[in-house]
């Protein structure tokens, strides 16, 4: 299937990388062995097939030659899609640029594409659950040497479309959100603005593609120690198709690193296990919106 008008970028550039893996798959050849054959850098493959760059034309040509592929008709469909997926994505504009760090724009694209999403969040709602008040009240926390009024803005603006991009997409991915249960209970914006946080929270959470769960204060203590961090699987049920997102206040990171994605999905299980289910989770959400709304009527 090539592009179809309107469709996503990232949508065409997953189906262009697929098939450049199969296909290498099929001839035997591994990454140092196409890199060498056609004079170009090992990290030129890596980040073509890792999803990283969309591949040129010319470059998708010389692939499909030396693999090849010699039918027609699947090679046009792919330079189709290797062109549709160079078109400008909404974050790499020179707005979102300026005010995103490289580890956040490479997020973006990547939950785009997601299939499942694995998040443990110790402190804070995750920032694309997060209501637009409760949004607003934690972007001003920031120092204003470190976030100015104008890169302020645009994360909020972020903030918003990510809650679509991850949640409205008609392929989008399954969600396994881990919240410490300290996250439930901090007045973030003061308690009007957190308690319709947690409104919109169990709303998310009955979500069929949406998995909640919180881990009781007594328990995953050392975890905390860790911050948050995002697993995001490009392809449904294959862990070796996956991307580690780091966030810290001042700075993130992305990797591809196995030892590091292999590390952090043993916590997230960890967690996962110890964790309340969603039912329970759901219990203490409404539990905290309800105490919260009692506290704005005494």
């Amino acid at each position: 299937m090539a592009a179809m008008q309107g469709e996503p970028p990232a949508v065409a550039r997953r189906r262009v990388r697929f098939a450049l893996r199969r296909y290498r798959a099929a001839t035997g050849m591994n990454q140092s062995e196409v890199a060498k054959r056609l004079s170009w850098s090992l990290s030129k493959i890596q980040r073509i097939e890792g999803g990283e760059v969309a591949v040129s034309v010319t470059d998708l040509r010389a692939l499909l030659d030396l693999f090849q592929v010699d039918d027609d008709a699947e090679v046009e469909k792919l330079v189709e899609d290797a062109e549709a997926s160079r078109r400008q994505r909404w974050y790499e504009g020179p707005e979102y640029r300026a005010h995103l760090t490289k580890g956040l724009r490479q997020l973006l694209q990547f939950e785009s594409e997601a299939a499942e999403i694995r998040l443990y969040q110790p402190a804070l709602v995750p920032g694309f659950l997060q209501t637009p008040a409760l949004a607003d009240a934690v972007l001003r926390w920031w120092r204003t040497d470190l976030l100015s009024e104008e890169a302020r803005r645009v994360r909020y603006d972020v903030r918003m479309l990510r809650k679509s991009q991850i949640l409205d997409r008609p392929d989008g991915p399954e969600c396994y959100l881990i919240l410490d249960e300290s996250v439930l209970m901090r007045k973030v914006g003061g308690a009007k603005v957190m308690g319709e946080q947690l409104e919109s929270l169990l709303e998310v959470s009955r979500l069929p593609a949406v998995h909640v769960r919180i881990v009781p204060l007594d328990k995953g203590a050392h975890a905390n120690l860790l911050g948050p961090f995002q697993i995001i699987n490009l392809v449904d049920g294959d862990d070796q198709d996956a991307v580690l997102y780091r966030e810290f206040y001042n700075r993130d990171s992305v990797t591809h690193d196995p030892a590091e994605l292999e590390f952090h999905r043993e916590v997230f299980e960890a967690l996962w296990a110890m964790a309340r289910d969603e039912r329970d989770t759901q219990d203490a959400i409404l539990k905290n919106s309800l105490e919260l709304r009692l506290s704005l009527e005494e």
